[in-house]
């Protein structure tokens, strides 16, 4: 097979994993605090970050040498912010409806991107930033009398992971890959080792076992991910990352006995391709900028 068949192979075990480890955390999350459960978690990741860092050319020294330190340890924040809010959102809210709502964050980080990193959008882009948050309008539509203010925790989500992306493409200006992944492990092992044991709870034997699974998850999937980016663009593998939504449906369906809206249905698939227009497009555009130069 090729590198770039590789890639798609890993990028699709990484996104399958995913999607495990999220079902798993929901299954967690409705019986412990997910603060307790992600720093559980953040232990194993970070502790793979590390040994992955130590064998590297140079080791940790080099590995953990950054320019923007700051901002490394404001992106590691995040990502741990990130996951309490994913994972409490599995809880209350659903599988299927959040990753629906989340299939909107490239959309919204077009939109930050333009203020923030000073990005053009030409009218393309544009639209389908206009037609997805119709879709994510959709997919938020009160189903009764009034609207389910828990779905604002979804929506906060969103907007925070869009942040991280964008403190990500910052950092990746003047730092590699691989310290960037470093802090994204490291901080955030350290900002839910602060508050996580305030949280602290004794599980049973029998989750204690699906918590090792979480943690297996976790690390395995950053695993093939990363491969999966070692041979392909981003723009490749973002759209094999909407695989979740399909995953989190199916399993939110069969599993919790969740139900999906004509709404939730609808919003997501248009959502769902104007995200992948907008990522589509700024690999375009991306591309054009390079030859330019």
């Amino acid at each position: 097979m090729t590198s770039k068949t590789h890639g798609y192979i890993f990028a699709l075990l990484a996104t399958t994993i995913f999607s495990l480890q999220d079902a798993i955390s929901k299954h967690l999350a409705s019986t412990y605090p997910p603060i307790f459960v992600t720093m559980i978690r953040y232990w194993a990741f970070a502790l793979f970050t590390i040994v992955l860092a130590s064998k590297m050319r140079g080791g940790l020294q080099a590995t953990a040498r950054t320019k923007r330190p700051l901002l490394q340890v404001v992106r590691g924040v995040l990502l741990a912010v990130q996951v309490v809010l994913a994972i409490t959102c599995f809880a209350v809210i659903g599988l299927a409806r959040s990753q629906a709502i989340f299939s909107a964050t490239p959309i919204l980080i077009a939109l930050l991107s333009m203020p923030i990193l000073g990005e053009r959008v030409g009218w393309r882009r544009w639209t389908a930033i206009g037609v997805g948050l119709c879709g994510v309008l959709l997919i938020l539509k009160p189903e009764g009398e009034f609207f389910d203010v828990k779905l604002l925790l979804a929506i906060l989500s969103c907007f925070n992971f869009a942040f991280y992306v964008i403190a990500t493409r910052f950092v990746s200006r003047e730092d590699s890959s691989m310290t960037s992944f470093f802090y994204t492990g490291v901080i955030g092992g350290i900002t839910m080792t602060l508050v996580g044991p305030f949280y602290w709870s004794w599980m049973s034997p029998g989750d204690w076992g699906w918590m090792a699974l979480v943690c297996i998850t976790s690390i395995s999937s950053h695993y093939f991910l990363i491969r999966a980016y070692d041979v392909l663009d981003a723009a490749a593998v973002q759209p094999l990352t909407y695989l979740s939504l399909v995953y989190a449906s199916i399993i939110g369906v069969t599993i919790y006995d969740e139900t999906l809206s004509l709404n939730t249905i609808i919003g997501s698939v248009i959502v769902v391709a104007a995200g992948i227009f907008t990522i589509w497009r700024e690999h375009v555009v991306g591309h054009r900028a390079a030859a330019a130069n």
